[in-house]
């Protein structure tokens, strides 16, 4: 394993229109050494055009089917030699200084095993294309047992400026540190390939978290990510991303929660699983057929749980104090100082304002 080196793994499917854009400012980082290695899902758009004409030194993998994101994540992971690894979007781009700074937020914290910064909403073809409007600054859970993006949705006024650890970093573009995905891997997976795509990042930070990794969210990791699936839209999405969505929420509860912390939780939970049910029930029936999964598979996801909280290191004391409707965050010690506006690197191919 190379000192130092980070891999950066990034899963393409029909990204024709982001990808160029993600690729340039990954040549404008700062620091070195990288890799980057790229698994397509056998996208039909510009994607493979694109692809066959990245540098040399980036690795391809074609896929000939869509494997989902996770898999495809894994498969990168396998021929991936970084003492860091950067969970990279198509979708999302940062500025040049990104990554060194994730870097150096895990500098001398040997318990940190994830590191996540600023992202802010890009919108393609808008006006601003790079807006002042925030998409995750890491990820917490409610009671209800929801995990969202703190700060979502809210203008970026510094009010994220502070050094502090997290629950966990968004799969957008989120640093890990080898030695905890080879710790918290169940079976050779890091992402949980039934996951297929959607929450597999959040389902990471808690088992991450239950054993005894800490996530640290810096803001001077400046970047920006188109984010498609939020909250509000949910009944507008393709039925394909809210039967994953629907599926995993359930998937993720099975392996991690220890049953204690889910009867305290179970009010709020039962309350919110009553919504998805109803839903299902009265909108949409096709997605009943995500909670047959979950059946289907439940003596692999036994498997899973029962490896899972056999390596639990944190009692249910620490990690209940995560799940909160307020987001939660620990400030570190040392505060940064937050980067000036005008000196935020933006992409050389688009304009970068900010938002009214």
């Amino acid at each position: 394993m190379a000192s130092g080196l980070v891999s950066v793994l990034i899963t393409t499917y029909n990204s024709g229109c982001v990808l160029p854009s993600c690729l340039e400012s990954l040549q404008r980082q700062e620091y070195a050494p990288i890799e980057v290695i790229i698994v397509d899902n056998a996208s039909t758009d510009a994607t493979r055009k694109t692809l066959a004409s990245v540098r040399a030194d980036y690795r391809v993998i074609l896929n000939e089917s869509n494997i989902g994101f996770a898999a495809a994540q894994n498969q990168a992971l396998r021929q991936a030699r970084g003492e860091w690894v950067l969970s990279l979007n198509p979708d999302a781009v940062l500025s040049a200084s990104f990554i060194g700074e994730l870097i150096g937020a895990a500098a001398g914290r040997p318990s940190v095993g994830s590191v996540c910064g600023k992202l802010l909403r890009w919108v393609p073809g808008g006006d601003p294309t790079f807006t002042r409007i925030i998409d995750s600054t890491g990820i917490y859970f409610q009671k209800n047992l929801r995990h969202l993006d703190r700060g979502a949705e809210e203008l970026d006024r510094g009010q994220y400026d502070s050094l502090a650890y997290v629950f966990g970093s968004t799969g957008a573009a989120a640093l890990y540190r080898r030695q905890m995905i080879e710790q918290v891997s169940v079976h050779g997976e890091f992402f949980d390939e039934d996951f297929f795509a959607y929450r597999e990042d959040a389902d990471v930070a808690w088992r991450a978290q239950l054993m005894g990794w800490q996530c640290v969210y810096t803001p001077r990791a400046v970047g920006w990510h188109v984010r498609r699936v939020t909250p509000a839209c949910f009944k507008t999405l393709p039925l394909l991303i809210n039967w994953h969505s629907v599926k995993n929420r359930f998937l993720m509860r099975a392996k991690n929660i220890s049953l204690p912390l889910y009867l305290r939780l179970l009010p709020q939970a039962t309350c919110r699983d009553a919504m998805v049910f109803g839903y299902a029930m009265l909108m949409d029936r096709r997605l009943l057929s995500a909670l047959s999964f979950l059946w289907q598979r439940r003596e692999v996801t036994w498997q899973k749980r029962k490896w899972i909280q056999s390596h639990r290191r944190v009692s249910d004391a620490e990690i209940g104090k995560w799940f909160s409707d307020i987001p939660v965050a620990q400030a570190l010690e040392l505060q940064p100082t937050p980067l000036p506006e005008d000196e935020v690197p933006v992409p050389i191919t688009v304009e970068a304002r900010a938002a009214d």
